[in-house]
Parts: structure tokens; sequence; C-alpha cells
């Protein structure tokens, strides 16, 4: 039987220590060059050619080329296609699915605690005007300017009622977001039409449809996958429900918000500002109007997760993981695509490759 083939085609394990354990086991590793932060890396074509004959494909998120049914149809032996970070939208799922693939991701807590960390210390910068009130200082401001005044999140015995946040998405993300800032003793609303009522209730929001939480709250934060359904959910009309003194906050995915109509809303005073970490095109090109903005807008390069003491270590270790179940001919437990399994049974359960 010849040595399993294991492609990693997006590599972040700067140990190599998981490469090692494949190899220990038998697999012969072939690292491509492809990853998040090296958009001009490998096109289609080459990593088809490095797929050719691969029983697993694993990586972190791949942006200059997604892995399509182009690359996955390159070796009719592919048991498994697994990411070390939550998304999968650089994955052909449909695809996958139709060959009889598993797609597994790593929605790990070092990955998505950190988003919804990152998503307030987005909201608290905005609206607290942090980034104002230090250049004035440091730019020879003598003192106080009314110009620099923050915004109170919470409600009061007094009887002010605090801002509203509007939460799309009550997934992981979501959830931690609505439990950190339930102290603060604000209005949270959200929506989530795969969600019950009961985890509403447990994260103490007030479940709405999506207009609502446009219409009515001073913070709108997406915490979405990209699917048919997500993508460019935010638009020109939504952007036009939206209180013209609100925020809007992306750390979810690019593509979920339409940019030309996010900058139109910001330069026309349709919404008060916007904080993105995420961008339609991977890197936001240096011509890009979103950059010409100001503090109207707060952008990071995609690296709300990356935090010290968290990073991608743990989800690296899962996707490895379930390569290693997947060879074994094991279905792993973070199969994102549920309904092949079944078929993927019939064709690979209990066939192991491993030597």
């Amino acid at each position: 039987m010849s040595a399993a083939k294991v492609f990693v085609f997006a590599p972040a394990d700067p140990t190599g220590e998981t490469h090692r354990e494949l190899e220990g086991k038998g697999c012969e590793v072939i690292l491509g060059q492809a990853s998040w932060d090296t958009p001009q890396g490998d096109s289609e074509a080459e990593i088809a050619v490095m797929a050719k004959g691969s029983d697993a494909l694993v990586g972190t998120s791949i942006r200059s080329s997604p892995i399509t049914k182009k690359i996955m149809e390159s070796s009719d032996k592919l048991r498994i296609v697994a990411k070390y970070t939550i998304g999968v939208d650089d994955v052909d799922v449909d695809a996958a699915t139709e060959l009889g693939i598993l797609v597994c991701h790593s929605p790990t807590e070092s990955n998505w605690g950190g988003v919804a960390e990152g998503t307030i210390t987005a909201m608290l910068t905005m609206l607290k005007k942090v980034r104002e009130r230090d250049r004035y200082l440091k730019e020879g401001g003598r003192w106080r300017d009314p110009s620099l005044q923050g915004t109170y999140f919470g409600s009061r015995a007094d009887g002010y009622p605090g801002i509203t946040i509007g939460i799309i998405g009550l997934g992981r993300i979501g959830s931690r977001v609505s439990d950190l800032m339930r102290t603060w003793k604000m209005r949270i609303l959200a929506t989530d039409p795969y969600v019950p009522d009961a985890k509403f209730v447990e994260h103490g929001v007030t479940r709405v449809d999506l207009p609502t939480v446009l219409k009515e709250s001073d913070v709108v934060t997406l915490h979405v996958v990209l699917t048919k359904e997500t993508r460019r959910m935010i638009g020109a009309k939504e952007l036009a429900m939206m209180k013209p003194t609100a925020i809007l906050i992306n750390t979810s995915r690019g593509p979920c918000v339409d940019e030309v109509a996010l900058v139109e809303a910001l330069q026309d005073g349709k919404i008060a500002g916007a904080a993105l970490d995420v961008f339609e095109e991977e890197p936001i090109a240096l011509e890009h109007p979103l950059r010409r903005l100001g503090d109207k807008v707060l952008l990071s390069p995609h690296m709300v997760s990356s935090n010290i003491g968290s990073g991608l270590k743990p989800g690296i270790r899962w996707a490895t993981d379930s390569v290693f179940h997947a060879l074994r001919g094991e279905v792993p437990d973070n199969v994102y695509n549920k309904e092949v399994i079944p078929r993927w049974e019939g064709r690979f359960g209990g066939k192991s490759v491993l030597g």
C-alpha cells in the first residue's frame, strides 16, 4: 500500500510539529505556499497539480485561490479538506459534498472568542473617541474639547436609556458579544433565523427581524458565515434603514457588506461610522476609498482573532487530528457538511490508509 498523501495547501504551523506527526504515521506531506496573508500565492492550476493523488488537504484560510471543485477533482482518493480556521467560505463546500468529501473546520474558542473581544474593542474605540482624544493631545490640543465627548453605553437609574446594540447572527461570536455586554445594562437586539428562541433568552437578547435591528440600533455588528444568503446582505437599502448616528461593525466576512454602498453611506452621512476587520478583496487596495475616510472608519487587516494567548494553534491541532481520523476511516467530530457523512462512510468507513 502506497503512503497516504497529505497536501498542506496553506501552511500555518511554524514549528512543523504537525507535519512531522503526519510523516511519522507514514504520510507523504506536501507543503504549499499560499495562505491568507500571501495573496500572490499558488494559483488554482498550481494547487490542483500539487493536490493530485492526495488523500487529505489541510491548511489555513486561502484567499488567493480557494479550494475549488477542480482542485478536489484532482484526486479520486480525497477524503477530507480540513481547515485550521472557523470559516469555510474559501472551500467549495457544495462541490465537496457532491464529490463525497468531508469538509472540517476548527471553531476554537481561542479564535471566535478573540473575534468577540475585538468587536467590543472596536465599539469602545469608536464610541468613546479613543483615537480622537489621543491625537488631540499629541497634536497640541490645550485640554478638553466638546467634540471629544464619548457615548455612555448603559441605562441608568436617572432614566437614561442607554444605547441599543444590534447583533446579526447569534452563533458563538454573537452570543459571546451579548454575554460580555449584558452587564453594561444596554438594550441588545439580535436576529438569526437559524437559532431557536431559547438561545435568545439564554443570552439576554430580544429577538427581532433584520429591519428592526437596522432601524433601532446604535451599533450594528455582523457575526455571520459567508453564504449565498449573507453575501452583500448589507447594501444601500439596509444602510439607509440605519440611524445617521449609528456605526456598523463587520468582523465576519468582507463580502457580507457592499463596500461601494458603505463608502457612499459614510460620505453622505447616512451612518456615522464603520469598523471593519474584513474586506471584499483582501488585502484592501492602497487606493481604496475606505482608507481616506479618516475617523469615520476603524480599519484592521483581518487580525481580530490574532491575539497573544490564542491564535491558530488549537485549530491546527484539531484539523490535524481530523485528518488522522479520516485517514483511519473514521468520521471526525468537526464535520461542516454533515449531510455527506453517510455517503462518505460507504466509501471510506473503516478503511485506513495509515501505515
